[in-house]
C-alpha cells in the first residue's frame, strides 16, 4: 500500500528545509494528518499538542502492530526500505523502545536505576570535568581565529563519553559509534547493513567481555540479572538493550547541544538573561528542548480500536507518529510558541514533550537535561565571546528521518 497521492512526505523539502513552518500547516489544517515516510504506505501525523498527549498515554495506541491487528506493518516496511537485513530485524523491532505492557515493564525496571535522578545528580562531577576537558581543547584548536565546529568538538563527544562510560563501552571503541550513528541515522540502503552488522556484532563482544571480567557499569549489572534469573533478559535483548541505549543515549542529546548553541547565539538577548541569572539554566534547557528539541516525531504507534483525536476518525492498526515538533509550537498549548523565551512559565513539571510522554517517555532525560546545563552552561562562561563564524543563514540542516540537527556549527572562541 502507497500513501494518496497528495500526502506530503515527511522527508521532502517542505520538511526539511524548514520542519516549523512545514509542520505548522499541517497542524493549521487537522489534529491528525495523511503523510507518508520515504515513499512509504500511508500513516498518520498527529499535529497538535493535546492529541499527541493522548497518543503518547493513551493504552489504547501500542507500538507492536501485531496487537493491534495492523495491517500495514509502517515499521518493517521503512527497515526494509532502509536496508536492513532480516536477520538483523530483530535487534531493532524488539527492543526497551517497541516493547508494550509487560514487556516494556520487564526491560525498563533492569535498566532504570541507571538513569535515576539520584544516580544521575552523582554523575555531575564526572560530566562536568568531561566538558572541562572538551572546553580546553576547543580553546586551543580556536585560540589562532580558527572556526572551530561545535557539532564535532562538542556536541557529539559529551554525550558518547557520558553514555559509553555508564554502559561500559571502553574507550577506544567511542569513535566508531560516532561514524555508526551517523550512518545509521542516514537511512541509506547501501551503508546501514553493513554498519548495523558491525555494531550488533561488537556488543555481543563487549557482552562476553564483561561475562568475563565485570566492572561497575551497566553491561555488567544486566549479565548479573540475567545470572540471577535468566528469564528476565535473553542475550537478544540485551544485545538491542546496550545497542539502543548507547545510539539513543548520543544522537538526541548531540543535538540538543547544537540546536541549543545555535538557538542562543542567534539570541543574544536570551543569553544576556542567562550571563545575568545564571540561576535559570535549569529551565533555559528546558525551554531550548521544546523550542529546538531534536526529535521531531515518535516510533509508530498503532491503536488497538477505532479512536477520533481532534475530530479525525482514525480505524483501528492504522501506523500513528506523535508530532513532538509541532505539539511543542502548538500556539493552542503555549503562547508565542516560535520564540524562545527563557522566563517562560510552564507550571509543574516539563510543560512540553521534547522527551515524550507516558510508558515511554525518555528513560535518560534526567542525563540529558544535566548534560545540556553543564555543557552549554560550561561553554558560555569559558568562552564569553563565543559567536557565530558564519551567518546564521548559512547552517545547514541534515536532512534526517524524525530529527532537526545542523551539519555543521563553526564557531570563532577568541
Amino acid at each position: 500500500m502507497t500513501a494518496p497521492t497528495g500526502a506530503p512526505d515527511l522527508l521532502a523539502p517542505d520538511f526539511t528545509d524548514d520542519p516549523y513552518a512545514g509542520y505548522a500547516r499541517l497542524r493549521e489544517q487537522a489534529a491528525a494528518a495523511t503523510v507518508s515516510l520515504m515513499g512509504g504506505p500511508p500513516m498518520m501525523l498527529v499535529t497538535r499538542y493535546d492529541e499527541v498527549r493522548t497518543v503518547l498515554t493513551d493504552p489504547r495506541f501500542v507500538t507492536d502492530p501485531e496487537l493491534a491487528g495492523a495491517g500495514v506493518n509502517a515499521r518493517d516496511a521503512l527497515l526494509r526500505r532502509a536496508g536492513v537485513p532480516d536477520d538483523l530485524v530483530g535487534y531493532l523491532v524488539r527492543t526497551i523502545l517497541t516493547a508494550d505492557g509487560d514487556d516494556h515493564t520487564r526491560l525498563r525496571k533492569l535498566v532504570s536505576r541507571a538513569f535515576t535522578v539520584r544516580r544521575v545528580q552523582a554523575l555531575r562531577p564526572r560530566v562536568e570535568e568531561i566538558v572541562a576537558g572538551l572546553l580546553d581543547d576547543i580553546a586551543a584548536a580556536g585560540a589562532d581565529g580558527t572556526p572551530v565546529d561545535l557539532v564535532e568538538a562538542f556536541g557529539y563527544p559529551l554525550p558518547i563519553t557520558v553514555i559509553c562510560e555508564l554502559v561500559g563501552v571502553p574507550e577506544a571503541d567511542r569513535a566508531q559509534w560516532h561514524r555508526w550513528g551517523r550512518v545509521l541515522t542516514s537511512m541509506d540502503p547501501e551503508r546501514i547493513p553493513g554498519v548495523l552488522r558491525a555494531a550488533v556484532d561488537h556488543v555481543h563482544e563487549l557482552i562476553a567481555a564483561r561475562r568475563a571480567e565485570p566492572a561497575d557499569d551497566l553491561v555488567s549489572a544486566l549479565i548479573a540479572a540475567q545470572e540471577d534469573d535468566g528469564d528476565r533478559l535473553s542475550d537478544q535483548e540485551m544485545v538491542t538493550m546496550v545497542f539502543a541505549i548507547v545510539m539513543a543515549g548520543h544522537e538526541t542529546t548531540a543535538h540538543l547541544l547544537s540546536n541549543g548553541a545555535l538557538a542562543l547565539l542567534t539570541r543574544p538577548d536570551q543569553l544576556a538573561l542567562l550571563r545575568a541569572e545564571p540561576d535559570r539554566w535549569p529551565a533555559a534547557v528546558n525551554e531550548l528542548m521544546r523550542a529546538r528539541g531534536p526529535v521531531q516525531f515518535t516510533q509508530f504507534r498503532y491503536p488497538v480500536t477505532d479512536v477520533e483525536l481532534g475530530g479525525v476518525p482514525i480505524p483501528a492498526g492504522t501506523p500513528v507518529i506523535a508530532g513532538l515538533l509541532p505539539a511543542n509550537h502548538d500556539p493552542r498549548a503555549f503562547d508565542r510558541p516560535d520564540e524562545i523565551d527563557l522566563r517562560r512559565d510552564t507550571g509543574r513539571g516539563e510543560g512540553h514533550l521534547g522527551f515524550g510522554q507516558g510508558a515511554h517517555y525518555c528513560l535518560g532525560a534526567a542525563l540529558a537535561r544535566q548534560e545540556g546545563d553543564a555543557g552549554l552552561r560550561m561553554m558560555f562562561d569559558r568562552f564569553p565571546r563565543l559567536r557565530l563564524a558564519v551567518p546564521a543563514q548559512e547552517i545547514t540542516w541534515v536532512p534526517q528521518p524524525g530529527m532537526s540537527r545542523v551539519a555543521q556549527l563553526p564557531v570563532l572562541v577568541s
